[in-house]
């Protein structure tokens, strides 16, 4: 048998998994390396609710702890959802991407009608670049958009100031040299029907592109929520500069428009960490104290 295309299997890590094939075996030495892990044999359905309703009732029993506290809950995109499974039912790429599409609607619906805010997370938009415009760029905007359209009619119905989009480029300690250009990747994150927008920004990679920001992009009433601290590093931020990250934005798009926020999830799973967890909280402390700084700065007050 051939081996899967770059599309499938570990196409998610672009040309880095052979500028640093040796650092890769030896931080990832069980990622697969041709086979994808899921296959579509029959019609996709969201049959049970269990899980979903058991997370959604931790979460606002956690959050009845400290009233008057305003919860998300994440749910993961359509574009990372089996990205590296095949497709053997349906008859073509549109109509499996949506129906992956209308089974996670049925998760949107739950934990909007839950009073949660949605907030979907969607590293694999991004991670799929380098792979596909290999092929050509055209390829990727092709099944970049599809996605995002399944995305848009998944979210139907639940009020865009209900929905967070979480894009980032995979939480992965790898040197994400082939990561996408936000540049490139801008305009499709902008077109998911959200009321926010939740990006990295703090780390070495990705910190620069600030600028993007600086010719008006944000539409009128959207939120963004720059990433102002790291899961990529253990260095813990000083709190000046979580401020300083959070003013460089709030002059670019409006300070109301700004929610200081993280690169990405400290943990996947509970066995993946990807710091200690003393370093987890110790980077909330500096993100909480770096944005008192910018409040009295920017609004004067505490």
């Amino acid at each position: 048998m051939p081996p899967w295309p770059t599309s499938c299997a570990s196409g998610w890590l672009g040309r880095d998994r052979l500028r640093f094939a040796e650092f890769i075996e030896q931080e990832l030495p069980n990622i697969h390396k041709g086979a994808p892990t899921e296959a579509c044999v029959a019609a996709i359905r969201y049959c049970d609710t269990q899980l979903i309703d058991r997370s959604i009732a931790d979460l606002k029993a956690g959050l009845s702890a400290v009233p008057g506290t305003e919860g998300f809950m994440t749910a993961v995109a359509p574009a990372s959802t089996a990205y590296d499974g095949v497709n053997e039912f349906y008859s073509n790429e549109r109509e499996y991407v949506f129906a992956i599409a209308d089974a996670l609607r049925s998760e949107y619906l739950a934990i909007h009608r839950a009073g949660l805010i949605v907030q979907v997370d969607d590293a694999v938009l991004a991670n799929m670049y380098d792979a596909l415009t290999q092929q050509s760029p055209q390829r990727y905007r092709e099944w970049a958009q599809l996605r995002v359209v399944a995305l848009n009619r998944a979210l139907e119905g639940i009020p865009e100031d209900r929905v967070r989009y979480h894009v980032c480029f995979g939480s992965w300690h790898l040197p994400h040299i082939s990561d996408a250009p936000l540049e490139e990747i801008v305009d499709l994150i902008l077109q998911v029907r959200a009321g926010a927008y939740s990006i990295e920004a703090a780390n070495p990679r990705h910190e620069h592109e600030w600028r993007v920001w600086q010719h008006g992009r944000l539409p009128a009433g959207k939120i963004l929520i720059p990433g102002v601290v790291t899961h990529h590093l253990v260095t813990v931020e000083h709190p000046r500069v979580v401020a300083d990250r959070i003013v460089r934005f709030a002059n670019l798009v409006g300070r109301e428009n700004v929610i200081a926020g993280t690169d990405c999830g400290f943990a996947q799973v509970d066995i993946i960490k990807r710091v200690h967890p003393k370093i987890m909280w110790a980077k909330f402390e500096s993100l909480v104290e770096g944005a008192r700084i910018v409040s009295q700065e920017l609004w004067g007050r505490s």
